[in-house]
């Protein structure tokens, strides 16, 4: 059994965690920042990034011990290499290149937005690729079909906030502090969905992407007009977002049928554990290992509908997937609620299915706050790099 050290600093958690590549957790310690950010109503970058230099080693160690290991048990070393906020980024994945180094381990730069998209293979082991995939957080909401490791085809994207960035406004909104989607949730469980009528961006439309701004603007002018409940705005807000979702999904699941899917690997340049340069990217060449690598895309139709990131910890949503699937013959799989928020775990197990494919990479690798999961994708409107 190989031992990853997962690393973690893209936002406002710090974390560590040690992985096995037989899906043991063997420890994870995090850190969060909720109440240093409380008083600005979100994350405040320099906040955070300085945070991860005060805790991020004392965390490692923690987990370390845990654990019962030292750090030359471990077979790699693995940290988020981007997309975040990059003064926090760049904490973690120097704190991971300077282990690497003392110790004489490989190190695995993860894209954060692969931790999520992976990180229900680390909850269930029956999960197979291809799957259809929402990723749905405070950053992002894509659409996206799994083929593989480091192999994705985005269906859709925001063109303007990303849901969890529509909760945490709303939240903000309605006066109810930080972090916002467990307080819109918990107070649209006592309002009624149906009272307040909000729109539901693109809803039908031809169009694959998303669109969250105009609803979080008819919050805003719902809040002022003084004429409803709050219970009532949020549930509402949250009833909107989830139409907004299945319908997009709707969408893509007729889109994602296709027998044949090319992958697009990852744009990080790798080396197997000889040294020898890898770079699954667009010159894939005809290197052995990089055959190797990519010998597990599964080309066909997704069977298995999966949400991961930060608001697939919303109970509505969850609710409302099942039924999609469920609707369309197709699993459904969601990852504990601990799993879904920033965590050290996922990191740890994408790095250690990039380490079992021998993918590895050079002490000279950058941070990345910009890190599409398919480079190759068409750009979406308005969201244009965010996506």
């Amino acid at each position: 059994m190989a031992i990853i050290l997962g690393i973690e600093s893209s936002c406002d958690e710090s974390a560590a965690a040690l992985i096995g590549s037989d899906r043991t957790v063997l420890a994870h310690r995090l850190a969060g920042q909720e109440e240093a950010h409380k008083p600005y109503g979100g994350v405040v970058p320099e906040i955070a990034a300085r945070a991860h230099v005060q805790v991020l080693t004392p965390l490692i160690e923690a987990a370390l011990k845990d654990a019962g290991l030292v750090l030359d048990d471990v077979d790699a070393i693995a940290a988020t290499a981007g997309p975040g906020l990059i003064g926090g980024v760049m904490v973690g994945l120097v704190t991971a290149k300077a282990l690497a180094m003392a110790a004489g381990k490989p190190l695995i730069a993860v894209n954060h937005l692969e931790g999520h998209a992976l990180s229900p293979r680390l909850a269930d082991a029956s999960l197979e690729f291809p799957y259809l995939l929402l990723l749905v957080s405070g950053g992002h909401c894509q659409i996206l079909r799994v083929d593989g490791v480091g192999q994705y085809r985005r269906l859709a994207t925001t063109i303007d906030d990303a849901a969890g960035e529509a909760f945490d406004k709303t939240a903000k909104i309605l006066g109810l502090g930080y972090p916002g989607g467990p307080r819109v949730e918990a107070l649209a469980r006592q309002g009624d969905p149906k009272a307040v009528p909000l729109p539901r961006p693109l809803l039908g439309s031809a169009e694959p992407h998303f669109s969250f701004a105009g609803l979080k603007s008819a919050v805003l002018r719902a809040v002022q007009s003084g004429t409803h409940r709050p219970e009532d705005i949020a549930a509402g807000f949250q009833q909107a977002v989830v139409d907004c979702l299945v319908d997009r999904l709707e969408r893509a699941l007729s889109q994602s049928s296709s027998t044949h899917s090319p992958f697009v690997p990852s744009e990080v340049e790798g080396r197997d554990r000889k040294g020898s340069r890898m770079r699954p990217s667009t010159s894939l060449g005809n290197a052995e290992n990089v055959e190797t690598a990519f010998a597990g895309a599964t080309p066909g139709k997704p069977k298995t509908l999966v949400v991961a990131g930060g608001v697939a910890a919303n109970g509505a949503i969850r609710a409302a997937l099942e039924s999609l699937a469920a609707r369309h013959d197709m699993g459904f799989v969601a990852p504990p609620l601990w799993l879904c928020t920033d965590n050290a775990a996922m990191i740890g197990w994408a790095g250690a299915e990039r380490f079992a494919l021998g993918l590895t990479d050079p002490l000279d690798l950058p941070a990345r706050p910009r890190w599409p999961l398919d480079p190759e994708a068409e750009a979406a409107r308005g969201a244009g790099v965010k996506a």
